[in-house]
C-alpha cells in the first residue's frame, strides 16, 4: 500500500513538474529593433518620395515632417503596395524607383511601433 502511494505520488509530481510552465526551457524571441523615423525612415522618402512631396519644388502631399508622415502612414503603405500599373501606385508613373519589399516592411514595423521619431 505504501508503495502505491509513493508510486502515486512521483508520478503526479513528475506530471506536474513536465507541465509547469516554468520548469519549461523559455524560448528567446529575438525583438524587433525599434524603427526611427529620422534614422529609417526620412532616408527612404528622400530617396523615393522627393520631388514631388518635400517642398519647396514638390506640389503633392508634403511628406518632410513627422508629423505629415505620422498623419498618412496608413495610406503611404497602400500606395505603395498598388501593382505597379495602377495609377494610385506610388512613386507615381515610377519616376522614382518603387520601395522594396523590405523597405516596405519597415514602414510597417514603425507603424506598428506607434510611429517613434
Amino acid at each position: 500500500m505504501k508503495k502505491s502511494i509513493i508510486l502515486l505520488v512521483s508520478i503526479s509530481s513528475l506530471f506536474v513538474m513536465q507541465n509547469c510552465s516554468s520548469s519549461k526551457k523559455a524560448t528567446t524571441k529575438t525583438p524587433e529593433p525599434i524603427v526611427s523615423f529620422e534614422k529609417d525612415i526620412t532616408p527612404m522618402l528622400k530617396a523615393s518620395c522627393t520631388p514631388c512631396h518635400f517642398p519647396p519644388d514638390g506640389r503633392k502631399e508634403p511628406l518632410n515632417t513627422y508629423e505629415a508622415v505620422k498623419k498618412n502612414i496608413a495610406d503611404m503603405i497602400t500606395r505603395v503596395k498598388h501593382p505597379k500599373d495602377d495609377a494610385r501606385f506610388m512613386p507615381f508613373k515610377n519616376k522614382r524607383p518603387a520601395l522594396s519589399d523590405s523597405s516596405i516592411k519597415v514602414l510597417e514595423q514603425w507603424q506598428k511601433q506607434n510611429m517613434p521619431q
